[in-house]
This record gives structure tokens, sequence and C-alpha cells, in this order.
């Protein structure tokens, strides 16, 4: 989902509100002189290397999520690979520099400004004269003009994903000579560096026919260091080609080979030598980690029967050894099976050698989304409790300090820390503090102990089948006193787990153990199923109206979302300190954004939002009030949680339409603290970025921010070595 200068920025991003006139914002970082956007936490991690080191040709084996179903990143299907195919083979006015800031790309532009704000906005393109499309046409004003029009909005036969700044301008046309761009916008416009970028050839853009179909497939005409090869659906990769054409430095590469391979597959295929770079899941970047290290006693013990304990092992064997052959021949097998995996495994350790972990933080955060439409959480009150809980710096550690990245929670919705925008505005609605969250939650009427009608329709059920029963009933009863341990029984303190939580609202709480004064025993000791915890109202659960707080806590079921599993049950805890349950659901990838986040079914969700160079523009959408449709449903464009504000919206209105850079910057900070203040989403911690690349691949690995530079990635000439420095290693930003 990161986005690095070019792509359907398809998060465009709108506003969570708060309630007008309740909230006071507090004022805005960035008074003094120190500016607060800060720098970026993690520099970029990709093995620099001088032009002159790196050998001449070969071809780069890229892992990929997918062949995508198209190549115009403007269509709504668009995906990460169609952006990386764009990045290598398309023109970009700007791209973005290692802090997340757009820079002029002079591959394409000796420069670009406003040169005039009245009557009108216009901005003058001043084209490198050696920029051509691979076909030899120069680049100039008709692409710019057919892209406009394409996606202006004003033609509803092109199916565009979105027209955000293309809406604004009002002409376009040849400047003092054939190099020159003229755009006039018929409002201002603060983002107009995010246009033209990626830049399609007009033969794609000038007909609504060529537009929806014609760069869905192929790519015939390009303009970028390399051009599109070859789209191999059934082999699932896309092959680029060195751009015989291009004017700048020739790629280094002869070819990349983008090609898909599941995240769960790549640490077996960079072992058996089909891939070059992929990036990876945690679990396969201690893989690799540990394959690069010398062998020692102390060295963790990982594959196949690492966890088996002596004992087990040592009960292994007796099995196969023993008298009764039909287990002796079952486990003999099984240690076969065992062995020959293990083999396999230390094989796929030793080619992983081959390769390093190279690390930093993606241009995107992980956020706790709250769904504010309906139930306990349309209550602003509850949202801010469910804030007021939350440890962000331990949700942080939990996620990047065990993988050596700088564990800080992010401060803005907006953007990230070096960014234009950043500043942390996460005062506006103030730290962990679980009395403020209590207080919250009382003010709002929920109290603990208080009956809940659930449960008590289900006791008065139990009586009557009781009473039924009569003598029989009375002696089942007694007979399940007396189970000592097995069915019927649980622990004291883990009847409240996400399963079950409402049969179980009445026993004990927060995890606590609770002994019976007349069991005796050791803490934690087991008793009957039902057993009451003790009258402690600080243990009850909070209840309102004959209804326990509880909300639905949806997550991805596939085995690439351990890591947001792991960070939910740490958030569960964490409410649950203050009564608030939550019900943990687990859905299919495929459903989870589909079928649960869009369609707004769910309480609390996570899930990430890339960065942005344009906030303004790409925010708007994510956090913007949601209005009425003609058909009577809600029209929420980006907006999941379903929180916004008219206010809000206001401020990304004004901060998009003033041409004073400063004054743009401190608007989407006010509108970031009122977000913070209206607690429909909370950012958590920006994600870590781990690239497997081989050890003499350079210009390559993990971006952060940085757009890469596709002429420059190439494998070192035998002896070079690649430049010392922070990018290098991927140590922390200075």
């Amino acid at each position: 989902m990161s986005q690095h200068g070019v792509g359907p920025r398809a998060v465009t991003r709108s506003v969570v509100f708060l309630t007008a006139g309740v909230l006071a914002v507090p004022a805005l970082a960035g008074c003094g002189s120190e500016d607060p956007a800060g720098k970026p936490l993690a520099a970029p991690d990709i093995q620099p290397a001088g032009r002159d080191r790196i050998a001449d040709g070969g071809t780069l084996r890229w892992a990929v999520d997918s062949v995508p179903d198209t190549l115009n990143t403007f269509q709504s299907d668009a995906d990460a690979t169609t952006t990386r195919v764009a990045q290598a083979v398309l023109p970009s006015m700007f791209r973005m520099n290692a802090s997340g800031r757009p820079e002029r790309n002079p591959a394409y532009l000796e420069s670009a400004e406003v040169v005039e704000t009245e009557p009108k906005q216009v901005v003058l393109y001043k084209l490198n004269q050696q920029a051509v499309w691979s076909d030899g046409r120069e680049i100039g004003a008709a692409d710019f003009a057919a892209q406009w029009r394409a996606l202006s909005g004003r033609d509803t036969a092109y199916w565009t994903a979105r027209n955000a700044g293309y809406d604004r301008i009002q002409k376009i046309e040849r400047g003092d000579n054939a190099l020159e761009v003229k755009v006039t916008f018929s409002r201002p416009y603060a983002d107009w560096r995010s246009l033209f970028s990626p830049l399609y050839p007009k033969d794609v853009m000038g007909t609504p026919d060529s537009f929806n179909d014609g760069a869905r497939k192929k790519l015939k005409v390009t303009a970028g260091p390399f051009t599109v090869k070859k789209v191999d659906r059934e082999d699932d990769e896309i092959t680029l080609a060195r751009n015989p054409r291009w004017w700048g430095a020739p790629a280094k590469l002869s070819e990349i080979v983008l090609h898909t391979v599941p995240r769960d597959k790549r640490a077996a295929e960079l072992a058996a030598g089909t891939l070059d770079v992929a990036e990876i899941d945690p679990s396969a970047a201690r893989r690799i980690t540990v394959a690069a290290k010398p062998r020692s006693s102390s060295s963790p013990l990982m594959g196949p029967g690492a966890d088996r304990s002596a004992a087990n092992a040592l009960r292994s064997w007796a099995v196969a050894n023993g008298t009764d052959e039909d287990a002796a021949d079952e486990e003999t097998v099984a240690r076969k099976k065992l062995r020959k995996a293990a083999a396999k495994y230390a094989r796929q350790q030793q080619a992983l050698r081959g390769f390093e972990v190279r690390k930093s933080l993606e241009p995107a955060y992980t956020q706790l989304a709250l769904n504010g439409a309906e139930g306990p959480l349309a209550d602003e009150r509850v949202r801010r409790a469910v804030a007021r809980a939350l440890d962000r710096e331990e949700l942080a550690e939990a996620v990047l300090k065990p993988l050596g990245l700088p564990a800080v929670p992010v401060g803005s919705h907006l953007a990230l820390s070096g960014q234009a925008a950043y500043a942390d505005n996460s005062g506006a609605l103030g730290g962990q503090d679980t009395k403020e969250a209590q207080a919250l939650l009382a003010d709002a009427g929920w109290v603990r102990g208080g009956p809940v009608k659930e449960q008590v329709k289900e006791q008065e059920k139990k009586k009557e089948g009781e009473k039924a029963a009569g003598a029989e009933g009375e002696k089942a009863s007694d007979s399940s006193e007396e189970e000592p341990d097995g069915a019927g029984t649980y622990v004291v303190g883990e009847d409240n787990k996400a399963h079950g939580r409402q049969d179980a609202d009445h026993l004990a709480h927060d995890g606590k153990q609770y002994q019976h004064p007349a069991q005796g025993g050791a803490p934690g000791a087991y008793a009957p199923q039902g057993t009451a915890a003790p009258a402690n109202r600080e243990a009850a659960p909070l209840a309102k109206n004959g209804k326990a707080l509880t909300l639905r806590f949806v997550l991805p079921s596939g085995p690439g979302s351990q890591t947001l599993r792991t960070v939910a049950d740490r958030i569960s805890r964490m409410l649950e300190r203050v009564g608030i349950g939550t019900d943990i659901s687990k859905v299919s990838d495929e459903s989870y954004f589909k079928d649960h986040i869009a369609s707004g079914q769910y309480d609390l969700a996570l899930y990430s939002w890339p960065a942005t160079a344009f906030p303004a523009t790409d925010a708007r959408p994510v956090y913007a009030k949601p209005v009425p449709a003609a058909d009577g449903s809600l029209n929420v464009e980006q907006n999941y949680t379903r929180v916004g504000t008219d206010q809000v919206d206001q401020l990304f209105d004004e901060a998009v339409s003033t041409l004073d850079e400063g004054e743009s910057r401190s608007l989407i900070r006010k509108a970031d603290s009122r977000i913070w203040a209206a607690a429909g989403s909370i950012p958590l911690f920006q994600r870590p970025q781990l690239i497997a690349a081989r050890k003499n691949l350079v210009n390559n690995g993990a971006f952060g921010f940085g757009t890469p530079v596709y002429e420059d990635m190439g494998f070192l000439k035998k002896g070079a070595k690649p430049a010392a420095g922070p990018s290098a290693k991927g140590t922390a930003a200075r």
C-alpha cells in the first residue's frame, strides 16, 4: 500500500471529526523554531553503490504479490505491482525523496513552478529536451492535455478511480516552445505537484476505449529506463527490458522479472535460487538472519523438530522401538518424514546464507479503526475511552523492537515523521490513562455490575429447566459437582477470553485468578463451570440498558496477518482493564476488507493507510463526513470509520486551496488535531519494511519513503564493495 511518487494514490484520504464545540484543540506544534515534521525514524536500507561498481547486464528476479489486472494506475483495480511497473517505465514529474517529500525529477523536468496566481493559478513545466517516448515522439503538451481530459471527471465514459486535482484544471496549452507546458487552474490547487505522476502517452489517454482497455494488459509506448517486454499470466510474471531509447544513464540491468510468489513461500523460493529480492514477513527475516550467523551452541534451533523436547524425542524413539508393531511402524514413518524435512530445511538455510535482511519503516502506518456509525462507538465518549485505554508505545514496541526498528508511535493521521505536514498532534486526544478512560465510560452511562438482559434470560431459562427435571436434575447437578478435573470445568480468570464472552461476563474478570475460600489449593485451581466471581464491582463488566459493553473486533485469518492478531490480543487486554470486552472474529483475507471494513460490519479493526506527500488531496476522502446518497444509503467515500465533521472538511478545503505552503501545512495539522480528538481511528505504528536481498544486489532493498531509481539497480562487479553509510545498514535516521 505504500506510495513512492508514482501510482494511483488510491488512498484519497479524508477527515475524521470532532464534535463541534465540545473539545478545545491544543496549540499546534511548530510555533517555535523547531520544525515539528522532524526526520524519518529510519533511513532507507538499499546497499548503495556507485554505478562504476555495478556490473552491466543481468536479470533481477523480484517477488510481487500478483500480476495486476491493469497496468493503468488510474483504474480502481490497480495494485502495488501496477505502481512498480509504472515507476520503471513511465514519466513521473515529481518523485519522493528519503523524507517523503516531492522533488523534481530531472530526467523529465528542467523546472516546474507557479508563474501566476492572479487572476488564475498558472504552472509552467519546462521539459527535458531529451525526453521522448519509446516510439521516438517527444513528450509534450498533447500528452498532458490528454491525461487532463481523461481524469477531469467531465467525461463519464472514462472509467477512472479518481479525479482529484485534474478537476481543478481549466486548460492546458503549449508554452513558448514545444518543451513548455502551461497549465491554468480554474481554482487554486496547493497539491499541483501530485499531477502527471505518472504521465501516460496520449495513445492511452486520448479516448475512453484506449483508457479503459488499452493499458490494462500491455503498454506499447513507454518513457522510462525500462519497457514492458512481456506480461505472462500463465507463469504469473511481468518482464521489463532495458529501454534502448532511454536518454538518461543506461539501466545497469538487462531485465527485471516481477514474479508472483505468495508471502509464505518466499523463503523457500529464495533458497531455491529463483528469486533475488523479496519483501518478507518477520519469521522469514529471522530465518535469514540466523542463517547468516556462524553456527554455535547458542544458535537458536529452527525448522522441523526444533520445538521437540528431549522427553518427546525419547518417547518417539521408545515407540519406534517398542513391541507395538503398528505404533512402531507409524512412528518410524513419522520420524523419517521429520528427518527428511529437517534435512531440506538445513539445505535451505545453507542457501539463505547468500542473502541478507534489509530493513526500514514502510511509508504506511497501522491504525485501530473504530466504527462510529452505530452501537456503543457512535458515542464519542466511548471512542475516546477506547483510545485512552491504549498504550501505543507498548504496541509499537511489541511489533518493531524485536526487528531492531525504532518503536515510536505515529503522532499524525495525515503524515509520517519527516514529511512536511507531520506534527505529533496526539495531545488533542491524550495518552494512555486508565482513570480517564473509566471516567469517560461512566459519563457515557456504562457502569460496572449493571444487569445484563441476556444473562438474566439465560438464568431464568436454566431455572425452568431445573424445575422440570426435578429430582433427576438435582442428581445430575450433584454428580457434576463431584467431577474433579475435565469437562465442565474452567480456570478462574480465563473465562473472559474473546470467545463466548457473554456467557462468562458474570465470572472473574481482568485475568485475575480467583480462589474460592472453601476450595483451598494453589492459585488458579479449577472450579466448576459457572462458579461466580466475588461480588466485586471493580471486576464486573460494564453494562448499560441491559447490555454488556462488548465490541466486535474483526481480524484477517491468513498466515500473513499474525502480527495484526498479536496486536489485537494486546489491545483486547488493555480494553479489558477499563471494562470493555472484545469479541474477536477472524475472517478470510479475501472478505476482510470488502465484506467487513468497507461495508461497516465491525466495531474495531486493524488495517493500514499509506503515507502521502499530498494529504490535502489524498486524505480528504478517508476522513470526510459521510453524506446521505440519493438512494438513502450513506456515501462514506473511504471513511470506513463513518466519523467525520463539516469543520474538518472545511479545513481540508482551505488547505488544498491555498498556495502558501506554510499556511497549507498549518491547516492540515489543525485538521489532524480534530481527527485525533474525534477518536474515529487511532494511529499506532509505522509498518516495518523487511526485504530479503542477495548480498551482491545494490541500490535495492527497503526504500522507506524514497522512489526507487531503477536504472541504478544491479549486481556488484566481482571484487567490488558497496558504499558505506547508514543506508547500507538501515540504521535510524539522524
